[in-house]
């Protein structure tokens, strides 16, 4: 582990004044390197900005890749129909869905699509938002996302499962009704922001048919959580289907 930040903020850069945080990594093989996104918090409210690296030393920054307030943004590995796709979390209104939006330079974003969005009176009713990159798979693209419920006691962070379409991610397949993780350890509970589990990150050991989730809990510490990725997929496939 690096005793320094790997990616800090730019002093000169008015989006990332007051600090990054979220950041999450996808290899580009059209760049030749990770595409690195990550919520930039400005005097004007967070924006997602994009960075490529090829050795987490130096970072070629893209800059804000769409306005404010946005949040929870990943790259898909390879692009769709000629365009690049990126899941993000724009918030309006107060209210905070999961979105798709396509790019043919990674600078130019529109046709935006709303792919995951809250549930009335379910665990994610008050905010969703992405988790780790986007997985592929033979069946589609595994989309972890972090959902919300607002209690008395507090906010409660889980998190769910969607299956999207191989070549048109834009269309969801088949969603979890309920969560697949949430914060039961005391360490999960307890902390500077108790009840949450955030996944950023994951790795698939495809040998070993292993899933690594890796994930803060409750604000103060960083977990991983294991399985096999072939349970993964049955628990999708087996999922209501989706109705957007």
């Amino acid at each position: 582990i690096d005793l320094e930040p790997t990616l800090t903020a730019d002093p000169l850069s008015s989006e990332e004044r007051w600090g990054l945080e979220g950041a999450r990594v996808v290899w580009l093989e059209e760049q030749k390197g990770f595409a690195v996104t990550y919520v930039s918090f400005s005097e004007g409210g967070p924006l997602v900005s994009l960075a490529i690296t090829k050795n987490f030393k130096s970072f070629a920054r893209l800059g804000a890749m769409l306005p404010p307030e946005d949040k929870d943004a990943c790259l898909f590995p390879r692009r769709f129909e000629g365009r690049f796709a990126l899941l993000h979390r724009p918030i309006v209104r107060g209210e905070a869905h999961i979105w798709l939006s396509l790019s043919p330079d990674l600078k130019h974003w529109g046709d935006h699509h709303l792919l995951i969005h809250t549930r009335p009176a379910y665990w994610d009713t008050h905010r969703v938002g992405l988790a780790c990159q986007p997985i592929e798979t033979p069946e589609g693209w595994l989309i972890f996302y972090h959902g919300v419920r607002a209690t008395t006691a507090g906010q409660i962070y889980r998190l769910g499962l969607a299956l999207a379409d191989l070549n048109q991610p834009w269309k969801i397949l088949h969603r979890s009704a309920e969560w697949i993780l949430g914060p039961q350890a005391y360490y999960e509970r307890v902390g500077d922001v108790g009840d949450v589990v955030f996944p950023t990150g994951a790795t698939v050991h495809k040998e070993l048919d292993e899933l690594r989730l890796y994930y803060g809990a409750a604000d103060s510490s960083i977990a991983v959580a294991t399985a096999k990725l072939s349970d993964v997929l049955d628990y999708i496939l087996s999922s209501p289907i989706a109705h957007r």
